[in-house]
């Protein structure tokens, strides 16, 4: 049997602990992802014990409390906390998604906290995510047309039209499903554009306002950008606004063999 074993700088060790006060009855051990890389040690867990009468109901509202109140020095990214954009995505007992609408009564035993996977960490929760936003940035996500606009009026859909784009439109690119899509790990940065992308890319491709079909699938038309999708459906699996980027990557595959 082979056992694989990861470098020693980055195994995670045991970190600090931190007691909820004497006498709370209603008590919640988070176990968070802590890496510092000017520091030069191993990344750690530490365990925070919160007092849940004192809390309020999601991940994200523990998280605040945690660097509110007991450990300021501890980095993650949120915005809104109202899941429409995308900034406290993390691998969150084992599955990715959004810190601000995962309830913690829907987690038992202790809530363990990582960031995203298989992604460079910059601190703690942080990842780096400088690749999927250039690949984002590489399909053009804007409205491509070659006709001018009406002087009048804007571009118009059908309902029916508008209707293409359910299930597209709502992505917040909080990358969830492209970190736990392993055709990603191991292939985003030798090209593949990973489902978050190729999710927008559909999007644009869908829409009967664009102009740019044949453009937009000639770019994805490459042995490593589109197709090193294996259909596992991770992506689907993971997706906090419930959505279905392996159903884009195969309608992208279809249209792929009809134009030929």
């Amino acid at each position: 049997m082979v056992e694989f074993m990861l470098p020693a700088a980055s195994r995670v060790v045991k970190g600090k602990t931190i007691k909820a006060p004497a006498g709370v009855k209603r008590v919640r051990r988070f176990k968070v992802y802590r890496y510092d890389p000017d520091g030069g040690e191993n990344p750690r867990l530490d365990t925070f014990e919160i007092d849940m009468d004192d809390c309020g109901p999601m991940v994200l509202d523990a998280l605040i409390k945690i660097k509110d109140e007991i450990d300021p020095t501890l980095a993650f990214r949120r915005s809104c906390r109202e899941g429409v954009c995308g900034s406290c995505a993390f691998n969150i007992d084992g599955t990715n998604t959004l810190a601000c609408t995962k309830a913690i009564d829907d987690i038992k035993g202790d809530v363990k906290i990582y960031p995203l996977p298989h992604l460079p960490v910059i601190k703690d929760l942080v990842p780096d995510l400088t690749t999927p936003y250039a690949q984002y940035a590489a399909i053009q996500p804007w409205l491509k047309t070659d006709t001018p606009a009406a002087p009048d009026h804007e571009r118009l859909q059908s309902p029916v039209e508008r209707s293409e784009l359910d299930g597209l439109w709502e992505c917040v690119l909080c990358f969830s499903c492209q970190t736990s899509c392993p055709s990603y790990w191991w292939n985003g940065e030798r090209g593949y554009m990973g489902p978050a992308i190729l999710l927008q890319a559909y999007r644009w491709i869908k829409d009967s306002r664009d102009e740019a079909t044949g453009d937009r699938l000639d770019e994805l038309e490459d042995p490593m950008r589109l197709f090193r999708c294996h259909t596992i459906m991770n992506c689907t699996d993971t997706c906090p606004k419930d959505l279905n980027p392996g159903r884009a990557i195969g309608e992208l595959k279809k249209l792929m063999v009809e134009r030929r």
